[in-house]
Protein backbone atom coordinates (compact mmCIF):
# COMPACT_ATOMS: atom_id res chain seq x y z
CA UNK A 1 0.00 0.00 0.00
CA UNK A 2 1.37 3.32 -0.85
CA UNK A 3 1.27 6.13 1.42
CA UNK A 4 -0.10 9.39 1.03
CA UNK A 5 1.87 12.16 -0.14
CA UNK A 6 1.17 13.74 3.24
CA UNK A 7 2.01 10.39 5.07
CA UNK A 8 5.58 10.93 3.05
CA UNK A 9 6.08 14.43 4.05
CA UNK A 10 5.68 13.20 7.81
CA UNK A 11 7.77 10.14 7.39
CA UNK A 12 10.74 12.52 6.03
CA UNK A 13 10.30 15.00 8.83
CA UNK A 14 10.43 12.64 11.59
CA UNK A 15 13.70 10.32 9.90
CA UNK A 16 15.61 13.79 9.01
CA UNK A 17 14.54 15.72 12.19
CA UNK A 18 13.52 13.59 15.19
CA UNK A 19 15.32 10.79 14.73
CA UNK A 20 18.73 12.64 13.29
CA UNK A 21 18.72 10.32 10.29
CA UNK A 22 21.83 10.08 8.16
CA UNK A 23 19.73 8.67 5.52
CA UNK A 24 15.93 8.84 5.03
CA UNK A 25 14.29 5.30 4.03
CA UNK A 26 11.30 5.05 2.01
CA UNK A 27 9.46 2.38 0.88
CA UNK A 28 12.92 0.46 -0.86
CA UNK A 29 14.87 3.65 -1.24
CA UNK A 30 17.43 5.64 0.46
CA UNK A 31 18.20 9.44 0.21
CA UNK A 32 21.02 10.55 2.24
CA UNK A 33 20.37 14.09 4.26
CA UNK A 34 22.98 16.52 3.67
CA UNK A 35 23.81 19.90 5.49
CA UNK A 36 23.44 23.25 3.69
CA UNK A 37 26.78 24.77 3.21
CA UNK A 38 25.77 28.52 4.86
CA UNK A 39 23.55 27.44 7.94
CA UNK A 40 24.24 23.60 8.22
CA UNK A 41 20.58 22.86 8.04
CA UNK A 42 19.39 19.40 7.28
CA UNK A 43 18.10 18.78 3.46
CA UNK A 44 17.04 15.67 1.93
CA UNK A 45 16.26 15.37 -1.96
CA UNK A 46 13.41 12.67 -2.80
CA UNK A 47 11.09 11.26 -4.77
CA UNK A 48 7.18 11.17 -4.44
CA UNK A 49 4.90 9.81 -6.87
CA UNK A 50 7.27 11.08 -9.93
CA UNK A 51 7.95 14.54 -8.32
CA UNK A 52 11.11 15.24 -7.04
CA UNK A 53 10.62 17.05 -3.71
CA UNK A 54 13.12 18.82 -1.74
CA UNK A 55 12.44 19.07 2.84
CA UNK A 56 14.68 21.67 3.84
CA UNK A 57 15.10 22.44 7.36
CA UNK A 58 13.45 25.94 8.39
CA UNK A 59 16.08 28.58 9.25
CA UNK A 60 15.57 29.95 12.37
CA UNK A 61 17.05 33.51 11.60
CA UNK A 62 14.99 34.59 9.33
CA UNK A 63 11.33 36.63 9.85
CA UNK A 64 8.99 33.87 8.98
CA UNK A 65 6.43 32.92 11.64
CA UNK A 66 7.61 29.44 10.98
CA UNK A 67 11.14 30.33 11.76
CA UNK A 68 9.54 31.82 15.11
CA UNK A 69 8.36 28.44 15.38
CA UNK A 70 11.82 26.69 14.77
CA UNK A 71 13.56 29.30 17.51
CA UNK A 72 11.01 27.95 20.32
CA UNK A 73 12.17 25.03 19.67
CA UNK A 74 9.29 23.38 17.09
CA UNK A 75 10.85 21.02 14.39
CA UNK A 76 10.02 22.66 10.84
CA UNK A 77 11.01 21.33 7.61
CA UNK A 78 9.91 23.13 4.51
CA UNK A 79 9.46 20.61 1.48
CA UNK A 80 9.62 22.34 -2.27
CA UNK A 81 8.34 20.98 -5.66
CA UNK A 82 10.60 22.67 -9.04
CA UNK A 83 11.50 25.59 -7.04
CA UNK A 84 8.03 26.21 -4.91
CA UNK A 85 7.30 25.69 -1.64
CA UNK A 86 4.53 23.43 -1.75
CA UNK A 87 4.02 22.34 2.25
CA UNK A 88 5.67 22.04 5.55
CA UNK A 89 5.73 20.06 8.56
CA UNK A 90 5.51 21.70 12.16
CA UNK A 91 5.70 18.99 14.86
CA UNK A 92 4.21 15.97 12.61
CA UNK A 93 1.61 18.30 11.56
CA UNK A 94 1.46 18.80 7.55
CA UNK A 95 0.74 22.26 5.97
CA UNK A 96 -0.08 23.00 2.67
CA UNK A 97 0.65 26.06 0.32
CA UNK A 98 -1.63 25.85 -2.36
CA UNK A 99 -1.64 23.36 -5.08
CA UNK A 100 0.09 19.52 -4.47
CA UNK A 101 2.86 18.00 -7.17
CA UNK A 102 1.52 16.41 -9.49
CA UNK A 103 -1.88 18.20 -9.38
CA UNK A 104 -3.24 20.57 -11.33
CA UNK A 105 -5.26 22.03 -9.08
Amino acid sequence: MNPTFEQTLIEVWRQALVENADVVELDTERYPVRRTPKRGLRQVDFVSDGNEIRGLEQNPETKSRWAQLARSGKKVMQFLSEGRYVANVVDGKVNFYGRRPGTNR
